[in-house]
């Protein structure tokens, strides 16, 4: 059977998904199979495996860390949020249906035999499994029938990291605090303490760290500073969902990327956001739209509400202003906003029947449907006309996830082309090789400006290059021989 390691965190963000994801590159460049487990994820970018089932993007980084193809088995549960108090709860891939907080926390007890069968599908064939676990252990309201941190732990015996993140303050409090809630067989799991996001001189930490291990009773086995990476997020946390810089003259391109209220898979502006020159903004203000050079709409959880805040902020009205003289891009639920409607009389996305104009940008009718299409696609741009002349003829990769069909005339249609404006129903369209530049670099021909020179860029090399520099980070910030003595019961 697998040896067996497990991240926990002091709350949510605190860097658990990325170090789960180092610690999976290291265990893959010391020659082991590695896989990556989370047994409930809660987040609104997923992705579609080959089988054509969901899982949270998260554990598919941490997959492509390893080097080995993503499975639903790393994932058995992926909650979507869809509103303050409910989420969409997706079980094995497979949608089972929406439950409301209370009604998910009484049921989840059922979801046990998946979440051991998944682990042992994978158990079957890697070395080491690294599990991740979700916000904190010590949130000692919901630590009945826990399926996710110390639950998971004892569900398949696993020794513990605590993470805890200096960057938001408070780190020494966070770890202890944590440690003095747990329960003395939860505690004793704790065999390795990790301060994250550090800036500075570690020597500072010194005296803090000889209190923090005394009072603790558990060893510190690493600090690892803040490095800035180009790497998934697992949801939107994320860092990069703040950025507003628009005064940086290195910028020659401005891309904002309207920020929904249920916005998902936001994921696939990350090819625009690795390319030198390009500053991409997630914007919620119609003003912030006045300096840039193209707009997208990203993937939403609820496009009909996220079309009414479209109206209602302002936003729909200066996105068609927009479109008369710069390109606009829309992502499954921003493609479907493109169009003049949108129907939804199953009641997928509410409890009552709606139905809403979209944006009149595309001569296309959506209507939502029960059952969600899941599926990877392949496929070639053709006859792309404007600055999308760039990418004629080039070929994508990618995945879809909607509950929608769209039409032009009667014709189902998953991505259309209209002067200005481009939408399709893929995720990672931009993904493969340089689609993400060529686009950029008609974007700049057409304002009259150059990128830097000999700008090249392949993203799946850039992602692998990403990777490596994570594992370095990790390794050499934190006490490996402590790592593989853990997973030997050497500690």
């Amino acid at each position: 059977m697998a040896k067996v390691i497990m991240v926990q965190g002091t709350m949510s963000n605190v860097g658990k998904s990325l170090i789960v994801g180092g610690l999976c590159r290291i265990f893959k460049q010391d020659g082991y199979k590695v896989a990556p487990f989370k047994s409930q994820n809660m987040a609104l970018n997923s992705f579609v495996t080959d089988e054509g089932l969901e899982m949270g993007r998260a554990q598919v980084m941490q997959a492509e860390c390893a080097g080995v193809k993503p499975s639903v088995y790393m994932n058995p549960i992926l909650l979507k949020p869809t509103d303050d108090v409910g989420s969409q709860v997706i079980v094995n891939g497979e949608v089972i249906g929406n439950m409301k907080a209370r009604e998910y926390f009484a049921y989840k007890k059922n979801l046990v035999g998946d979440i051991k069968e998944a682990f042992n599908k994978l158990a079957e064939w890697a070395d080491v499994i690294v599990i991740e676990g979700a916000g904190s252990p010590a949130e000692i309201n919901l630590k009945a029938d826990d399926i996710v941190n110390m639950g998971m732990a004892k569900l398949v015996d696993a020794p513990v990291l605590l993470v805890g993140d200096i960057d938001r303050g408070g780190v020494f409090a966070q770890l202890l605090g944590t440690l003095e809630l747990l329960e003395e067989d939860e505690r004793a799991r704790v065999k390795g303490l990790i301060i994250n996001k550090f800036r500075g001189d570690k020597s500072l930490l010194d005296s803090g760290i000889d209190m923090l291990e005394e009072k603790g009773n558990v060893p510190v086995i690493g600090t690892i500073p803040y490095v800035k990476l180009m790497i998934d997020d697992e949801d939107s946390l994320s860092e990069r969902l703040d950025n507003r810089d628009t005064d940086s003259q290195a910028n020659v391109i401005d891309i904002a990327v309207i920020r929904l209220p249920k916005i998902s898979n936001f994921t696939d502006v990350a090819p625009f956001e690795s390319i030198e020159g390009v500053n991409v903004r997630f914007i919620t203000s119609p003003y912030e739209l006045d300096c840039a050079d193209i707009v997208i709409l990203p993937g939403s959880k609820n496009t009909i509400s996220d079309m009414r805040w479209m109206v209602e902020s302002g936003m729909a009205a200066k996105v068609k202003s927009f479109a008369k003289k710069g390109p606009v891009v829309g992502i499954c639920g921003g493609f479907q906003m493109l169009g003049e409607s949108i129907y939804d009389p199953n009641k997928v996305e509410s409890e009552k029947a709606r139905h809403i104009s979209g944006l009149g940008l595309l001569p296309m009718k959506t209507t939502l449907m029960n059952e969600k299409h899941r599926s990877q696609t392949t496929g070639k741009f053709e006859n792309m006309s404007d600055v999308f002349s760039s990418l004629s003829g080039e070929e994508f990769i990618g995945y879809e996830i909607h509950n929608g069909a769209s039409t032009v005339n009667g014709k189902e249609v998953r991505a259309i082309q209209n002067d200005n404006v481009f939408g399709t129903y893929v995720h990672g369209v931009f993904d493969n090789g340089d689609l993400a530049l060529k686009l950029v670099k008609a974007i700049a021909d057409k304002k009259g400006v150059n990128l830097f020179d000999n700008l090249k860029m392949d993203y799946m090399a850039m992602k692998e290059s990403e990777y490596d520099k994570l594992a370095e980070a990790v390794r050499n910030n934190i006490d490996m021989d402590m790592i593989y003595g853990i997973l030997q019961d050497e500690q």
